[in-house]
């Protein structure tokens, strides 16, 4: 299988704003495309933005299905906002799409996609796309970085660590439950923090699983414990050399993200994950980043698709590169 059959190039689309606008001073006027069957030749301090259309992790998960217009509408929206930092280049390199339900194939093209942009030194932000986008991130993580312990830092009402379906098939809930199985095969350290978590979405054996595997657990219900997210924050950018990032809109209160597969009335606020957010992202060891989980057909008024973009806004502005 090559990974291009999944691959469909960007177009701009979405890149639309306001003729009068001053030049250079939002993301639609600044943002480029990039077909990923094109060698990449661009200078460093560069985001990639890679949509995942997929909503076959969620079908299998027997959520609400929708989010494979996630990626256009989070353009769409992201599109018209304000840029104010100068010193980096953005491109729009196109999606990732699912074909006739097959999902690994999906996946396996995502991490060749992701891989060829972490090996040309750009920084990728995926645009989900159902959370199952993970295993296929983590995938072309791995292809690049496989010397360098990794820390995974993930926002998210549920650890995403269900039981595989039969013939090993993952979905929704399953990425880090896949990537934890890999490091083992691996002989690798797993380290991964789980942000978010509710008591109510999660069973005993859901628990058991993520401490199995020595998950850094916070619950929602303990996320304004700075000193905690903080000692948290610290000892993940310091126990590793590069991180991965992943946030599922599911993590916030359902009036501040209505449109997503599973919809957390007791959620977490925004402001809460952003100060959190903004640690990892001026730490210089932040790799790679997705947003997952937006189902544009259950927005209401966009709200959603809006806390996505404000999310991507907060990353571009802080983060600071990877040195390599």
């Amino acid at each position: 299988m090559s990974w291009s059959n999944h691959y469909q190039p960007p177009t701009a689309t979405a890149w639309t704003g306001r003729h009068d606008a001053p030049v250079d001073n939002y993301f639609f006027q600044v943002i480029s495309t990039h077909d990923l069957n094109v060698p990449i030749n661009l200078s460093s301090q560069t985001f990639a933005l890679l949509g995942f259309c997929c909503d076959e992790g969620i079908r299998r998960n027997h959520g609400r299905q929708g989010a494979a217009t996630g990626p256009f509408h989070l353009r769409k929206v992201l599109a018209n906002m304000p840029l104010h930092r100068d010193d980096i280049k953005l491109i729009d390199v196109g999606d990732i799409v699912c074909h006739n339900e097959n999902l690994e194939e999906a996946q396996v093209a995502l991490g060749e996609a992701v891989s060829l942009l972490l090996n040309a030194n750009i920084t990728p932000i995926i645009l989900g796309g159902g959370h199952e986008l993970a295993y296929g991130h983590y995938q072309g993580i791995e292809k690049v970085y496989r010397q360098e312990q990794l820390g995974m830092i993930n926002f998210d009402a549920h650890f995403d660590m269900r039981p595989l379906l039969g013939s090993n098939k993952g979905t929704s809930g399953t990425p880090f439950l896949q990537i934890a199985k890999a490091n083992e095969t691996l002989k690798r350290r797993f380290d991964y923090y789980c942000i978010g978590i509710q008591n109510s979405s999660n069973t005993t054996s859901l628990f058991e699983t993520a401490r199995q595997y020595h998950t850094h657990i916070i619950l929602a219900e303990e996320i304004d414990d700075e000193q905690k997210i903080a000692e948290t924050i610290h000892e993940a950018i310091n126990e590793n050399e590069i991180i991965y990032v992943s946030i599922c809109l599911d993590v916030f209160a359902s009036a501040f993200a209505p449109g997503v597969s599973a919809p957390q009335s007791l959620g977490v606020a925004p402001w809460q994950v952003i100060k959190a957010l903004r640690k990892m992202a001026t730490s210089g060891k932040v790799i790679s980043y997705d947003i997952a989980e937006l189902s544009p057909p259950f927005d209401i008024d966009s709200r959603t698709a809006k806390l996505a973009a404000n999310l991507m806004y907060d990353i571009v502005h802080h983060h600071q590169f990877v040195k390599r």
